[in-house]
């Protein structure tokens, strides 16, 4: 099955949540197995024009401080889009929410209670939102990307 996902649909909001002049920009990107003429495989970046279930995707944001000074506290979350299971996120520091944002850890830190009443740890396909804290002020003009990966469902 072929999905063409507009690509509104696939760049969840990210919410900056503080009082400066730091922009947030979102990009999503398929990851793809290209091969040469003469066999050589690479991976490749391109816009998610059309996607199928289990297809690799990058999702990217990248921001600035457009301010005169620095922005302190900032903080970056990121709903995953419900067509997507998260897959990692190579950042430092990033955590993960199993419940809508209303509690946020490691990945490892969370149980998942089942149908019967028992618990399992939580899995990748559990994480709703991805949040980055800012842990120093973001200088005036300083620029970043932050990204985290997924697979669509």
């Amino acid at each position: 099955m072929r999905y063409l996902l507009p690509l509104l649909f696939l760049l969840a909001p990210a919410a900056a949540l503080a009082g400066n002049n730091v922009t947030l920009a979102s990009s999503v990107f398929v990851e793809r197995v290209k091969e040469d003429a003469s066999g050589k495989r690479s991976t490749v970046l391109e816009p998610p024009r059309v996607v199928t279930p289990g297809d690799r995707l990058l999702f990217e944001l990248s921001y600035k401080n457009a301010g005169a000074e620095p922005a302190a506290d900032f903080v970056v979350t990121n709903p995953i889009p419900d067509a997507v299971a998260y897959a990692g996120v190579e950042d430092e520091g990033a955590l993960v929410s199993i419940d809508q944002g209303k509690s946020w850890g490691t990945l490892a830190s969370f149980s998942v209670r089942n149908a019967d009443g028992t618990f399992r740890p939580a899995q990748p396909s559990d994480v709703t939102h991805v949040r980055w804290s800012f842990s120093k002020p973001i200088d005036a003009g300083e620029t970043g990307k932050l990204s985290f990966r997924g697979v669509v469902k």
